[in-house]
C-alpha cells in the first residue's frame, strides 16, 4: 500500500496531466472550427466538380479515345494504397481506424493473387503499417513542416502518383482517409481516384446542361490529373477536420478521468492519513495508560 508521501506525488502529478490533457483540448477546438469551415467550403466544389466529370466520363465511356486516367491499363494486378493520416498521435483512434482500413484491403488484395504498395502520407500511418506491410512501402509524403496544408500539397502528392502510374508502377490507385461528420464521429473511407471513378453525379444533367467544346476526351485529357489533386485535397481537408475533432473528443475524455483518478487518490490519501492519524493516537494513549 503507498504511503501518504507517494500518493500525494500521485496526485500532483494526475493534476499537471490534466492540465496538459485541458489546454490540448482547447487548443483542438480552436483549430477544430478553422479545420471544419475549410472541409465543408470545399465540399460543394467538389461535389459540382465530380458532377460535370461524370457528365464527360458517361459521354466518352469506355472507348479507346479516352484517357487512360479513365479506362485504366486494363488490368487491375498491382495496387497502389494512398494511406493518409496524421503527423501526430494524442487523437484517439483516428489514425489506427484508417491504417486498420488500409491493411483490411491489403490483405483481401493478397488473398486474391494481386500486388500490393504502400504509398504514406503521415507519419503515423507508416508507423502503424510499417510491421505487416513495411515490404510494401514505396515512398512517404512528410506533411510535418507545413503549418498549414494547402492545394499545393495535394498537387505535390498527385504529381507523385501520376509519375508513378505513367511509369507502369500500378494499375489501381486508392486513397484511404476519415470523413469528418462531427467531434464524435469521423468515417475511415476509401475512395479509388485510378481509374478515375465519378459514382453519384448528375451524368445526364451535366450533359443536358454543358455543350463541351473541344471534345470531351480532350476536356478529360486536361481535368482528370486535376480532379486526382482535387480529391486529394478533400481528403487531406477531411482528415485535417477529423484529426482535431478525434483529438478534441480524446482530450475531454482524458481531462474527465484524470479528474476521477484525482478523487479516488484523494479519498485514499484521506482514509490512509486518518489511519496515521488514528494509530498515533492509539500509541498515546496506550503509551498513558502503562505509566
Amino acid at each position: 500500500m503507498p504511503n501518504l508521501k507517494d500518493l500525494k506525488t500521485r496526485i500532483a502529478s494526475v493534476k499537471s496531466t490534466r492540465k496538459i490533457t485541458k489546454a490540448m483540448q482547447m487548443v483542438a477546438a480552436a483549430k477544430l472550427r478553422r479545420a471544419q469551415e475549410a472541409a465543408e467550403d470545399s465540399r460543394p466544389y467538389t461535389k459540382r466538380f465530380n458532377a460535370v466529370m461524370a457528365g464527360l466520363a458517361a459521354s466518352v465511356g469506355g472507348s479507346e479515345s479516352a484517357p487512360k486516367l479513365l479506362r485504366g491499363t486494363g488490368s487491375d494486378q498491382t495496387h497502389l494504397l494512398v494511406v493518409m493520416t496524421a503527423e501526430r498521435g494524442l487523437c484517439g483512434g483516428f489514425n489506427s481506424n484508417i491504417a486498420k482500413l488500409a491493411r483490411q484491403k491489403a490483405a483481401e488484395l493478397k488473398a486474391a493473387g494481386k500486388t500490393v504498395k504502400v504509398l504514406t502520407v503521415g507519419k503515423k500511418g507508416r508507423d502503424a503499417l510499417k510491421r505487416d506491410l513495411g515490404g510494401d512501402f514505396v515512398g512517404h509524403v512528410d506533411l510535418s513542416d507545413f503549418k498549414r496544408i494547402g492545394y499545393a500539397n495535394a498537387q505535390g502528392i498527385a504529381k507523385d502518383i501520376l509519375t508513378r502510374f505513367d511509369a507502369g508502377e500500378f494499375d489501381v490507385a486508392t486513397i484511404f482517409f476519415a470523413e469528418f461528420v462531427n467531434v464524435v464521429t469521423q468515417i475511415p473511407t476509401a475512395q479509388q481516384i485510378i481509374p478515375a471513378s465519378y459514382e453519384g453525379g448528375d451524368a445526364e444533367g451535366a450533359s443536358a446542361v454543358y455543350d463541351y467544346e473541344p471534345g470531351e476526351e480532350q476536356i478529360l485529357a486536361d481535368l482528370l490529373p486535376r480532379g486526382v489533386s482535387t480529391q486529394i485535397f478533400s481528403a487531406l481537408l477531411e482528415n485535417g477536420a477529423s484529426e482535431q475533432g478525434a483529438r478534441m473528443s480524446a482530450m475531454d475524455n482524458a481531462t474527465r478521468n484524470a479528474g476521477e483518478m484525482i478523487d479516488k487518490l484523494t479519498i485514499q490519501y484521506n482514509r490512509s492519513r486518518q489511519a496515521v492519524i488514528t494509530n498515533e493516537l492509539i500509541e498515546i494513549i496506550s503509551g498513558a495508560e502503562a505509566l
